[in-house]
């Protein structure tokens, strides 16, 4: 977040008769069943043939040339219905360990691998490649092994679109990631379904760990001239498009599809000194208050407590460190822990943060819970499952909200880069922004960031056409 005064200072399915949307039963995932159960390599499944230049024939290998053989019968079938002709599997998939170096180390489309933690797709070769020692492992400890399949196929994307002309040299390089992001959420849609040989997903912890995997290795320096993968946000855009809508609908992201989803989104920060971090204190939140209030306008105001999350409330459960008592329409904050989860963390040493954290962190959850009374004021219902994803659409609409200048009796507050990646992070992490007035959420996370994008790109009407009573 950032003072608004300093900114401006530096500036289907179908039944008889009528369609029911995907977002009719919030215990649902995209038209899935909200499904548990195990993610990752399918126990007995059958060994695969295929091999791998370099390997060392270890688990992480084992299961990166599996994901890559699963993928490509995924495209077998894909690719003719969507481009027509017989589809050609990659010339070479090769791994290789980042802490070799001299002779030991191997070239990978021109590039030394001594040190080059990471995966990627050659278009000089035709070639997928991976790291084995440090990359694949620190993503298998963070978020499972389902994080190395999404990376994979990810990059087998790109792979699909050279060989289909969909991308060429003119075509800017945040498109062509984005579609790699889509085309990895329709494998894993597909993985989802129980169609994939060797491995399954459920469609909460599996899945959202998946999108935790893709929220970690965002790019996180907006004014970076190198950061074409998009930011979090639109990287799980991206990805939850090719899961709800199928690698067809991947084809048609462009410059103007993303632009259009940027909208009045902040890209970048005026000065690299600038950090977009505002300490949570009970004077920021009492100008956050004052932007919440001008963006609904509320007959009934809820009042702020400052002296913990307990409000001794009669109808509702509290929950820490931010609550909303409907009885008396009060918002309780126990401040301390409020500003905790608004300090960032520091990056770990394999450098892929489990969460992305920030100041946004905190606010957005303040946010959700004025989003109750919000709710309260309609004559909507506080406690179900509903309820939960209003919350978290809502909190969508402040975001956006929130980078637009609304004038200085507003609130001295304005959206910065990266304030969305952490409201996405948490919305996976716990949901306390989607969760109603006794704290609950829906399991999966995919669905509490699909109402809040609905929130963010589709305003307030999207909050009340997708998530009514």
């Amino acid at each position: 977040m950032l003072a608004a005064a300093a900114l401006l200072a530096g500036c289907s399915t179908t039944t008889t008769g009528h369609a029911v949307s995907i977002y009719a039963n919030p215990f649902t995932v995209a038209g899935l069943p909200a499904s548990t159960g195990p993610n990752g390599l399918r126990p007995g499944a059958a060994p695969t043939a295929l091999g791998a230049d370099n390997t060392d024939d270890g688990p992480v290998d084992r299961l990166a040339i599996t994901a890559i053989d699963d993928i490509q019968s995924f495209w077998q079938a894909e690719y003719p219905r969507l481009f027509g002709g017989a589809f050609a599997n990659v010339t070479r998939i090769v791994s290789w360990d980042s802490d070799a170096d001299g002779d030991a180390a191997i070239n990978f489309c021109d590039m030394d691998t001594a040190g080059l933690a990471n995966a990627g797709y050659c278009p000089l070769d035709n070639t997928i490649g991976w790291d084995r020692t440090a990359l694949l492992p620190a993503l298998i400890d963070a978020f499972g092994e389902m994080s190395v399949v999404m990376i994979l196929a990810h990059e087998y994307g790109h792979a699909v679109q050279r060989q289909s002309g969909l991308v060429g040299d003119d075509v800017p390089g945040i498109v062509a990631e984005q579609q790699a992001d889509c085309f990895g959420g329709a494998f894993i849609r597909h993985v989802a379904e129980g169609k994939s040989p060797h491995f399954t997903l459920n469609t909460s912890d599996g899945l959202n760990s998946v999108l935790a995997a893709t929220v970690s290795i965002r790019d996180d320096d907006p004014n970076d001239p190198e950061s074409i993968h998009g930011s979090a946000f639109e990287r799980v855009t991206a990805v939850q498009t090719g899961f709800t809508d199928g690698a067809a609908a991947c084809t048609r992201i462009d410059l103007a599809d993303i632009e259009s989803r940027r909208g009045d989104l902040p890209q970048q920060f005026d000065s690299p000194d600038e950090t977009g971090e505002l300490p949570v204190t009970a004077a920021t939140l009492d100008e956050f208050h004052k932007a919440l209030d001008s963006i609904f306008a509320l007959e009934h105001s809820p009042s702020v407590n400052y002296s913990g999350a307990d409000t001794d409330c009669p109808d509702a459960s509290w929950t820490e460190p931010v609550s909303y008592c409907p009885a008396t329409n009060t918002i309780g904050v126990d401040l301390p822990a409020l500003a905790e989860r608004g300090t960032p963390n520091e990056v770990p040493a394999s450098g892929i943060p489990v969460t992305v954290t920030g100041d946004y962190n905190a606010y957005v959850v303040f946010g959700s819970r004025f989003s109750l009374a919000v709710q309260r004021e309609s004559g909507q219902s506080l406690t179900d499952a509903k309820t939960a994803l209003r919350a978290a659409c809502l909190s969508g609409v402040i975001t956006a909200a929130l980078a637009v200048d609304r004038g200085p009796a507003a609130g001295d507050f304005a959206l910065s880069p990266g304030d969305l990646d952490e409201a996405v992070s948490g919305l996976l992490t716990d949901g306390l922004a989607a969760s109603d007035a006794e704290g609950r959420t829906v399991p999966s996370g995919f669905s509490r960031v699909e109402a809040f994008r609905s929130g963010v790109l589709g305003g307030r009407g999207a909050c009340d056409a997708r998530y009514n009573d």
